[in-house]
Order: structure tokens, then sequence, then C-alpha cells
């Protein structure tokens, strides 16, 4: 059923537009009013900092309404100031509950600027194995959560000509992931459906969709994940902090692109290595994550967050140390880099003074 939008005062249309050389219409961040789906925990959460720091207005959509108000709390810690960022509690894969939470944003700050759909749960286990229900679960929140996220923004931003929406994926959007199959098809279709509706839209030169795909990132996720492999899961290396994904959101909505790589320089080779040789880096994958399965005895099978949200614990990280670990790569660059300049400093030196003993008349 379409979705009936008002039509949006000529002040409002472009409010927060801003034309970057080379991207579609973005938004300015300072000012603007953004929905974060998600927002109790990981990577939903960290964004929705990271705007408020910048200076957003914010609508916070989770299914825990005392998580979205620590987060709140957060974000008014952030901005300098209170009053900016509205709470709602909200399940997204109900439609209506999605739709009612847009209308609450508009009715609150005026209008909608950005929709970054951010929500999700997984699942570890033979697809043999998982129950059907959980299965099923883990594509109602990761999938038709954006399906309903994207028809609560979308007639909005093209009633205005105005308006980003960012869908997080992920690498395993681009290479599958074995044991975690209903997380990987969610993940591969959210990339579907944002080309999909780039074509749909591509008339509509105001709207902008971008697709961010993370790596490995330290976040509740699995301390929250059903488990039905009988051993205790935890991210594969590289493992990024939410905070470098949420930094790299942000920029989705002030400059969008079609995708974009969260994970580095590593993320972005892993992606070319698929590109040049997919089986290789298949089982290359699918090795990391048997190591990342750790054997620690049997583990019971449990549904974790899928269906009782107060399972899934809050916060940003999930204790893997992502920060930790990028400081870590960033410190071991930065010392590869001064060692490969000296080298070259000291060869380029013993090149000149090989040449000037080498000339007539230098010294021998």
């Amino acid at each position: 059923m379409p979705v009936e939008v008002p039509s949006v005062p000529a002040d409002q249309t472009r409010a927060c537009g801003v034309r970057a050389p080379g991207y579609r219409h973005g938004v300015r961040i300072d000012g603007s009013v953004i929905v974060v789906t998600g927002a109790s925990s990981g990577i939903g959460r960290a964004t929705a900092v990271e705007l408020a720091a910048q200076g957003a207005r914010l609508a916070l959509l989770a299914r825990r309404d005392e998580a979205l108000a620590q987060v709140a709390a957060e974000c008014a810690a952030a901005a300098g100031t209170d009053g900016r960022t509205l709470v709602v509690p909200t399940d997204v894969s109900d439609a209506d509950a999605v739709e009612a939470a847009a209308r609450a944003t508009v009715e609150r700050f005026g209008r909608l600027d950005g929709w970054v759909s951010c929500a999700a749960v997984t699942m570890f286990g033979s697809l043999l194995d998982v129950p059907l229900a959980d299965l099923r679960r883990v594509l109602e929140i990761n999938l038709l959560g954006y399906v309903h996220g994207a028809r609560a923004a979308l007639p909005r931003f093209v009633a205005q000509d105005a308006g980003v929406l960012v869908n997080v994926s992920s690498l395993l959007g681009r290479i599958a992931q074995p044991y975690g199959s209903a997380y990987t098809m969610s993940k591969f279709a959210i990339r579907g459906l944002s080309v999909a509706l780039r074509e749909e839209l591509r008339a509509v030169r105001g709207v902008s969709i971008s697709t961010v795909l993370p790596a490995a990132v330290d976040t509740p996720i699995y301390a929250a994940a059903a488990n039905h492999s009988g051993r205790v899961p935890q991210p594969p290396p590289p493992v990024y902090s939410a905070e470098r994904v949420a930094r790299v959101i942000v920029g989705q909505l002030r400059r969008p692109r079609r995708e974009v790589v969260a994970g580095g320089v590593l993320g972005r080779a892993f992606v070319l290595q698929h590109i040049v040789a997919p089986r290789f880096a298949e089982r290359v994958l699918a090795l990391d994550v048997e190591r990342s399965l750790r054997h620690d005895g049997a583990v019971p099978p449990t549904s974790g967050a899928l269906h009782v949200p107060g399972a899934a614990p809050a916060g940003v990280d999930g204790g893997w140390g992502g920060a930790r670990r990028e400081r870590r790569r960033r410190t071991a660059g930065w010392v590869a880099a001064a060692a490969g300049a000296l080298c070259v400093t000291a060869a380029r030196r013993w090149r000149a003074t090989d040449g000037r003993r080498a000339r007539p008349g230098g010294r021998s």
C-alpha cells in the first residue's frame, strides 16, 4: 500500500542539502534531521553519538526503550545540549511501527533529511541445524526492517526532492560466510535492494541511496547472536571499531556514494581478492570463520536476542578490542612506512656516493 506523504513547504525542501563535486546531493549534518535504526548498541549507537556531536537532530529507533534512553543521554552530552533527540522504541520488522516512527520524527522536527538503516541480528550454525523460526526472524529484522525503513523514508525524500538513505550491509554481502547463512543472505539482499532503489529513483536527482559494507566490527552482536553451532562465536580478524564505521556512515550522509567499504585497506583488499580469485577468497573466509568459532566445549543452543530484545547487551563495543587492534595496525603501518622511507633514503645516498666514486676524478 503506497504511503501518503504531505507536501513539504518550499523553505524546508533543501534546508539541509549541500552539493559536493562528483557526488549526489548530501546532507549538511549540523541541524539536519536523521533517523538511526538499531541505535541501542553497536554501529547504530556509535553513529547516533557521532551525528549528535556534529549537530544533527535525531530519532533513535530500537526495541529497548531503556537502552535508547541511555543513548539519548550520550547524544545530549556529545551535542552539549538537550532536546535534540527523539526516542522511539520500534521493532523494525513491524512496518506500521516504522511508518509511525517516521511520522513522529516529522511531527517533532518538521522534516526528515536522512535515514540510516542499521538494525541487525545474527545467527551461527549450519543451515541444516538452525530452527526455521530463527532463520525467518533474522530475515525479518535484517532485510524487511530495511525495506520498511526505505518505504517510510523515501516517499518523504521524493516529496521534498532531497534526502539520503544509508543501508548498512556488510562485507559478508559480497563474500558469503559459512555457518551464518541467514545473516549472509540478508546482507546480500540489502545490496540488491539498494541497487534496485537507485534505478527506480534515478530520475529524482535530490535523493541518494548509499550502501556501507563494514568488515568484522567489535560490537555486542556476537554476544546477542542466536547460536546453534555448539561453539562460541567471535569476530574473525581483522576487527575494527564501531566508531570507525560510524564515521564512514556520517561521511556517506554528507557525500553519498553508491557503495563503500568500511574496513580500511585490508577490507578493500579482500574485496579485490574475491574479484580476482573468488574461490580462494571464499576458502580463506571459511577458514577464518571456523577458527573464530572457538572450541570451548559444548555450548547449548540459544535464540539470543532474536525474539527477546532484553537478551542483547547494550553498548558500542563487544569487548573484542577493535579500537586497540586498530591502533596496533596503525602503529605497525607507521613503523613499516618509516622503515621503508629510511631504506629508500639510505639506498639513494649509497647510489649517489657510488656514482661520485665512479666518476673520473672522484675519490678512490
